[in-house]
């Protein structure tokens, strides 16, 4: 299948919330992970990753990563380039502890103060998508 960033950021984020507001954190954790992970893609593209014609995923390999590595990825992309001077990342990474493996993790180890770094994070990537729909970087 094809690969559609900007239809995944907005699932993932839309699941995600659904799942934090029934406190499902451990699945609402992941969702905001790969939530934030597919907004970023999607800039990325915006700002000159290259990408698999047949598959629309990222053709290098350092841009296959998840969320807590994609953050740092992202800059490259983004810095240097005039269109992307007003997209720059909150920092620290909120999500520099979050692994895309926690999905195997018992939900026990979840919690609402733990995961609302994670949405605070992902609704960051949700903000700058909404700016780049407005300023016609997106559509």
């Amino acid at each position: 299948m094809q690969a559609d960033f900007l239809d995944a950021h907005e699932r993932h984020w839309d699941d995600a919330e659904r799942l934090f507001a029934a406190g499902r954190y451990a699945n609402a954790d992941h969702l905001y992970g790969m939530a934030a992970e597919c907004g970023l893609k999607r800039l990325m593209v915006r700002f000159g990753m290259a990408v698999d014609p047949a598959k629309g995923s990222p053709a290098a390999y350092e841009d296959k990563s998840h969320a807590n590595k994609i953050w740092s990825r992202f800059e490259s992309y983004r810095s240097g380039k005039m269109e992307g001077s007003g997209y720059g990342l909150p920092t620290p990474n909120p999500f520099d502890k979050w692994d895309v493996s926690d999905r195997y993790a018992h939900q026990f180890n979840f919690n609402q103060a733990g995961v609302q770094l994670h949405q605070a994070g992902a609704a960051a990537i949700c903000e700058l998508i909404k700016k780049a729909q407005r300023e016609g970087l997106l559509v």
